[in-house]
Order: structure tokens, then sequence, then C-alpha cells
């Protein structure tokens, strides 16, 4: 391999910090175009996982929240509330559950095993 296509984790990890905001005086001195190509390709892959899991996120909540209480709710009765054809929509969105939700859908139902 050539010294240009030669990819330093710890260039292309600052590239990806300056990326996310961080101080571009903290770049290393003579970044390769791999190296710039490797640091986009992980900004952006993180990126659309991130959205990925805000949409599963979006979805577990609108499942959960099927109407509006009073006072604010528990978790055991926002499960009482819901639909038995909602649970297993909850079970393949078990990973993007609020840790609440998670423990009391294993509580009543068990993990997933897709999990």
């Amino acid at each position: 391999m050539s010294e240009g296509n030669d990819v330093r984790p710890d260039v292309v990890e600052a590239i990806v910090a300056v990326l996310k905001g961080g101080d571009a005086e903290s770049l290393p001195a003579g970044a390769t175009a791999a190296e710039k190509a490797a640091a986009k390709d992980a900004y952006l892959s993180e990126f659309v996982a991130e959205r990925g899991k805000r949409d599963r996120q979006s979805q577990a909540w609108e499942l959960l929240l099927t109407r509006s209480y009073d006072e604010p709710p528990t978790w055991k009765q926002i499960f009482d509330d819901l639909d038995p054809s909602v649970h297993s929509k909850l079970g393949d969105l078990y990973d993007a559950l609020p840790a609440g939700a998670q423990e009391e859908y294993a509580r009543r139902y068990g993990v997933p095993s897709a999990v």
C-alpha cells in the first residue's frame, strides 16, 4: 500500500470529531484523501444509524402513548391501556423502548428473542 492510501485510525477519529462540531485545531496535519474519505463514511454511517434509531424510538412512543392522561402515568398503566395487537410491534421495537418500558415489557412478556 502506498503512503497516500494508508488510513490512520486516530486521524479518521479526529476528522469525525471535527465533523461532529469539534475544534478544527485538533486535526492532525497531513490527512490523506483516504483518511478523509474514511472519516466521511464513518460520520455518515453513524448519522444514518442515529436517524434510524430516532425513527424507531418515535414509532415506539406512538405505540405507547395511545391516549392522554391527567397525571403522569406509570409504565404499568400505559401497558394496561395498550391494545393487545401492539404487543408484538413493541417487541420488534424493544431495543428502541425507554428503559422503563423495556422493564415493563420484559416483566409481562419476557425479553424478545431477537434482542
